[in-house]
């Protein structure tokens, strides 16, 4: 079996790169909607006993996709991945403080833990993009 080519090599990380920035993307939107829709649905299920008013709740909603939105427009204009990067790094970083000083749900770590993978991922695969073979 021959070695793949320099060409599909080439190919290989700029496809993946952008199909994870998409699936990042749509996960943002998911959460987002999910806090605009189902707010009081998604504290309980989330393991918190809810919030009044449903505002901030549901501000965090508008918020997720706001950052969705600009995570595809700077990839899609720039090839650029620096507000994903630094909005999940501010993510976890306030995650882990927050799991510091206070008990909360088991929402809390997973999301950290989830937000971390996901820049870990973003930036292992967009390294290869920027030093092509």
């Amino acid at each position: 079996m021959a070695p793949p080519s320099d060409r599909e090599f080439s190919s290989f990380w700029p496809a993946l790169e952008k199909a994870l920035i998409i699936l990042v993307a749509l996960h943002s939107a998911a959460i987002g909607v999910g806090a605009l829709v189902a707010t009081e649905w998604g504290l309980r299920f989330s393991g918190f006993p809810g919030a009044s008013p449903l505002f901030f709740p549901r501000q965090v909603g508008v918020f997720h996709l706001v950052v969705a939105c600009a995570y595809l427009i700077e990839y899609f204009r720039y090839r650029g991945i620096a507000v994903l990067v630094i909005t999940k790094a501010i993510a976890v970083l306030f995650l882990v403080t927050m799991m510091a000083v206070d008990r909360l749900p088991w929402v809390v770590p997973i999301s950290a833990l989830g937000d971390g993978l996901m820049v870990v991922a973003v930036l292992a695969v967009h390294l290869p993009v920027l030093r092509p073979r």
